[in-house]
């Protein structure tokens, strides 16, 4: 029987084979696609439309490779997968091959190139001749291209279509009347970034000490809502704080102010991480740092460096705490004051390298891991106020006392501030050194206690900042604590003790106390700011989803002091054979008690017993062996040092790098103040109904949403927001930008206004 032959791929011979199945072929006449032989796909000299419909329809039919499609079609795979994802959500009229660059009309007219070329032939430079006529040096540039072009090879006159640039000094209107109103209502789409190169030059020459920051009118310009956070940032008093203490960078491209601004706007993307500069675009940043583009992450390392290298970080976070509490910057809205009431806590943070790092029992993670250990002081509203680098395995009742004097140096004076901490910070001992020093004492009792009796007990409530009253049942007692130091000489340390009947397990009740050294106090107020340390730990929480609060900023480390006195582990092991050996005392006691009862105890109808000493020996042996093994334990416990140096335990032993962290640091604080300050405005000043539930999500998608930037007004820097998704956010946000223009906040290292809006909706057929 016959058999027919396979059709060829294509009757041309010119054709190129794509995979097995498929070929093409393009000459003058088009373009053709044959499948199996059989022309399957044909289009005209310049119609790109079907011909990228034909490599889409391609790769869906899976007829051959995408990277055999793709380098048939010379693209790439990505804009292959781009066509299909047009073709997809647009239809066909997606695959419209759209013009680049600017969609206003072009600043340089036929006039405006003719007047260029003359003052150029007159001898007058680029940069004065584009200051005669209104434009940058770059379009002075551009239009001498554009009139060599036509001399060298003339062609019919058309419309030159160039970027629009707006220089840092706007034109008089006098000069050009209608040139400003015409970019106000028209303002080009997402132009070319304003021209630095000549900066950039004198910048790597050393003859820049920085960039200023240079806006150009735009439209449809990504994360303009980033322009929100400038008012509430300079509240956070991070810029002026960073320049009174690091003075200013050494000369070149990039400022200390440009540098924290971009650190703080990339934290609040959640990008806090050098390394998240590589997921963010660049000039979209860069627009609105007022720079062609934000730096790179070798950039943002090596001005980072340069401020440790100056050994003044814990200056720099003292006066970013001294600024924070200071009730006369408005960070405290509430008519509450933020001195009255702070609190401290350690904060474990996990390390994952490979250098050897001392372990820490972490909280979070239920294990001990290699860490460092990290102390935080929290305002009344839970906002971190302040962080110190605690030693390794340092207590967290010796870094209360270290903290002391800082706290003092912050706070200014000798007014007395209630500290409130967890149980890790239990020492009677601390508590009379904090309150001799001026401090109150706001903690938990540690330890059990007798119960208080219940007929003490009495309904207390208080009113809450927001308005909100709640309730408790509690009693208001003293107590006297032991002093360990002292005890054999009976010294007590009295202090005020509020108890609370709370439930438990199985329907029962139990009572939990809190300790204080504050008289004068409220019990309803005691209780309620007691609880309010969990805020401490809400700022961990948000930090580390938001913040990267545990990433490793930096990656140098220094050698531990060898001389360093630390436990000794084997102490602790032989406190557990110590621990065993007592155990077993107490069992083998408690057996041979009952055999001596036996033996003791006469059988029914015996008229008495014979105990011999053998029978007693017998009885009493096991018992005398596990008293020696017990004293044994103990004489060994007692000649193990309970300290030892660090060397001899875990030579080679390191430190991670602190300055750098600690700089991070306070710019996550600045980043969540700048958010809670945000999330704030829109809770006390718009109507939004779900602002208690939802106002940290409306920030989030306020400042990820893009805009205007209109700079056709003198003196001020103009951002208009494209509408939210929903009506109601789109209101909340306008009547927050009502209120931040009210503010009249200064773009950083710039004297424009802010001034903010919010575009209204287009009207369409659904809405």
């Amino acid at each position: 029987m016959t058999a027919q032959p396979p059709l060829p791929m294509a009757p041309v011979a010119a054709a190129c084979p794509i995979g097995a199945a498929v070929s093409l072929v393009e000459d003058d006449e088009g373009g053709k696609v044959f499948l199996h032989g059989e022309l399957a796909y044909v289009w005209v000299p310049g119609d790109s439309v079907t011909r990228r419909f034909a490599a889409v329809n391609l790769m869906e039919l899976k007829a051959a490779v995408v990277e055999e499609i793709a380098t048939a079609f010379k693209v790439g795979a990505v804009t292959l997968y781009r066509w299909r994802k047009q073709l997809a959500t647009e239809g066909v009229a997606g695959l419209i091959l759209e013009q680049r660059g600017p969609k206003g009309p072009s600043r340089l007219s036929e006039d405006m190139i003719t007047e260029i070329v003359v003052l150029r032939e007159s001898g007058m430079s680029l940069q004065a001749v584009g200051d005669a006529v209104g434009v940058s040096e770059f379009s002075v540039r551009r239009a001498l291209a554009i009139t060599k072009e036509r001399t060298t090879a003339p062609t019919e006159a058309a419309a030159v279509k160039v970027p629009a640039l707006v220089s840092p000094t706007p034109t008089p209107e006098a000069a050009q009347p209608a040139l400003w109103q015409e970019e106000s209502a028209d303002l080009p789409v997402s132009p070319a970034p304003t021209e630095r190169r000549s900066e950039r030059s004198a910048a790597r020459a050393g003859q820049l000490v920085c960039a200023a920051p240079v806006f150009a009118p735009a439209a449809k310009v990504p994360l303009a809502g980033l322009f929100l956070a400038l008012p509430a940032l300079e509240r956070t008093g991070l810029l002026a704080c960073a320049k009174n203490t690091f003075g200013a960078l050494p000369d070149g491209f990039y400022g200390l102010d440009t540098m924290l601004l971009d650190a703080v706007l990339r934290a609040l993307l959640g990008e806090s991480r050098a390394e998240g500069a590589t997921r963010i675009n660049p000039t979209d940043l860069g627009r609105v740092l007022g720079m062609d583009r934000a730096p790179e992450v070798k950039t943002i390392r090596r001005k980072t460096d340069l401020m440790a290298d100056t050994g003044k970080t814990g200056e720099f976070l003292i006066a970013l705490a001294e600024h924070h509490l200071n009730p006369g910057n408005g960070n405290d809205p509430d008519g509450e004051e933020l001195l009255a009431v702070l609190y401290v806590d350690g904060h474990v943070r996990a390390y994952q390298g490979a250098k050897k790092i001392g372990k820490v029992h972490s909280t979070r993670l239920k294990f001990p891991t290699p860490a460092t250990e990290e102390t935080w002081v929290s305002d009344s509203h839970g906002s971190p106020v302040f962080v110190v680098m605690a030693e390794p395995g340092t207590a967290l009742t010796k870094e209360l006392r270290t903290l002391l004097p800082a706290l003092r140096d912050i706070i200014g004076d000798q007014r007395r501030v209630l500290v409130g901490f967890d149980r890790g910070g239990w020492s009677p001992a601390l508590f009379q050194h904090m309150e001799a020093a001026g401090f109150d004492v706001l903690t938990w009792r540690k330890g059990t206690t007798p119960p208080i009796p219940e007929d003490q007990f009495s309904p207390v409530s208080h009113r809450d900042e927001h308005g909100e009253t709640r309730s408790w049942l509690a009693a208001d007692t003293m107590v006297d604590l032991p002093l360990p130091a002292t005890v054999k000489t009976g010294e007590l340390f009295r202090m005020r003790q509020i108890s609370r009947i709370v439930p438990a397990r199985g329907g029962a009740t139990r009572q939990i106390h809190i300790l204080t050294t504050n008289q004068e106090m409220s019990v309803g107020e005691v209780i309620y700011r007691m609880g309010s340390r969990w805020r401490q730990e809400n700022y961990f929480r948000y930090a580390r989803m938001h913040f990267d609060l545990d990433s490793h900023d930096a990656y140098g480390s220094t050698d531990d002091d060898p001389h360093r006195s630390v436990p000794n582990p084997a102490k602790k092991e032989a406190y557990k054979t110590v621990l065993a050996a007592r155990a077993r005392y107490q069992q083998v006691s408690a057996q041979t008690d009952t055999a001596m009862l036996g033996l003791k105890t006469p059988a029914h109808g015996t008229g008495g017993i014979i105990v011999t000493n053998a029978m007693h020996n017998a009885i009493n042996a096991p018992l005398f062996a596990a008293e020696a093994a017990q004293d044994t334990a103990e004489a060994a416990h007692r000649e193990i040092p309970a300290r030892l140096p660090l060397g001899g335990l875990a030579p080679g032993q390191q430190v991670l790098d602190t300055e750098v962290k600690l700089i991070t640091h306070g710019i996550r604080m600045a980043a969540y103040n700048t958010m809670m300050t945000l999330a704030r405005e829109i809770r006390t000043n718009t109507g939004y109904a779900r602002a208690t539930e939802e106002a940290h999500t409306l920030t989030r998608s306020a400042l990820n949403t893009s805009g205007d930037i209109d700079t056709t007004t003198p003196g001020f820097l103009t951002i208009r927001l494209n509408p939210l998704p929903t009506a109601r956010a789109s209101k909340a946000i306008s009547e927050l930008c009502e209120h931040l223009t009210a503010t009249e906040t200064r773009h950083p290292g710039t004297d424009l206004i802010l001034r903010y809006t919010v575009k209204n909706k287009e009207p369409t057929n659904k809405n």
